[in-house]
């Protein structure tokens, strides 16, 4: 196992910061709207004991320029395929989390040759169903008022944050990015990007992992998909919520070795 390395690269003209450790095949995990690549932190040292890990700040997130103009789920995966390519990773195996397993969901459509083995973990634009909270966050006028508060809110206890010692502790605002992102998401009745008709289009060995409580979008969605989805396992944590990657951390790295190989 070796040292998280915090790195930056230049893409198209943007600085695009990323964590990375370990030795063997390359994986890429891909965060989720409400936090950046810190949220990875103890997976990656978990599993950077097998694998080369690549954690990059989604754009507008964490240490990473945004894009310019609008940018949602479509743009993102273009932008994976960029890091990807910028860092000579010709295929790869990915995972990704909620937003973040969207992204990964539409990569795989796009560039299956790319990749080696699909990992979804209480991933979005499965169903159309997803938290009211969420929905209730997709009004553009009230994310931009939570986002100004959370981050107002921040600032003041900078002090806090200061005396954190491991990054994947640290409260993470809404940064700009996972406000407007966030906002494109959903519609205020439903997900606003739903790929369950493209399911059977998935050509790599899928995993999907979801919490059996998770409160944001719905397990239900997950058995769904893995009728559907040609090559699927589906690994359900029965009392756990829409962060099952962190909350069952040597379980849930244990499965993925057993997946990925």
């Amino acid at each position: 196992m070796s040292k998280i390395q915090s790195k930056t690269i230049n893409i198209d003209g943007l600085d695009v910061h990323y964590y990375t450790a370990g030795q063997g095949e390359p994986l890429v995990v891909i965060h989720g709207g409400g936090g950046d690549a810190r949220t990875w932190w103890d997976n990656i040292t978990e599993l950077s004991k097998q694998y080369t890990v690549y954690a990059p700040d989604l754009p507008g997130y964490g240490g990473s320029q945004p894009l310019d103009g609008d940018y949602f789920i479509p743009e993102l995966s273009e932008f994976l395929d960029k890091f990807a390519a910028k860092l000579g990773l010709e295929k790869f195996h990915l995972m990704g989390h909620s937003l973040g397993g969207g992204i990964a969901l539409s990569f795989a459509l796009k560039s299956p040759h790319r990749i080696r083995k699909l990992v979804l973990v209480s991933s979005l634009c499965l169903g159309r169903e997803i938290a009211f909270w969420v929905r209730l966050l997709s009004v553009p006028a009230l994310m931009r008022s939570v986002g100004a508060l959370s981050l107002a809110v921040m600032k003041g206890m900078k002090w806090l944050i200061m005396r954190m010692l491991n990054p994947a502790l640290i409260i993470m605002p809404l940064s700009p990015a996972s406000v407007y992102v966030g906002g494109s998401i959903t519609t205020f009745k439903q997900q606003s990007l739903v790929l369950e008709n493209r399911l059977s289009e998935i050509k790599v060995p899928t995993l999907l992992v979801w919490g059996g409580k998770d409160s944001i979008v719905p397990v239900r969605q997950a058995y769904a998909a893995a009728r559907v989805i040609p090559d699927c396992q589906v690994k359900v944590f029965e009392n756990r919520g829409h962060n099952v990657h962190r909350d069952e951390l040597k379980q849930f790295s244990d499965t993925l070795n057993g997946f990925l190989g």
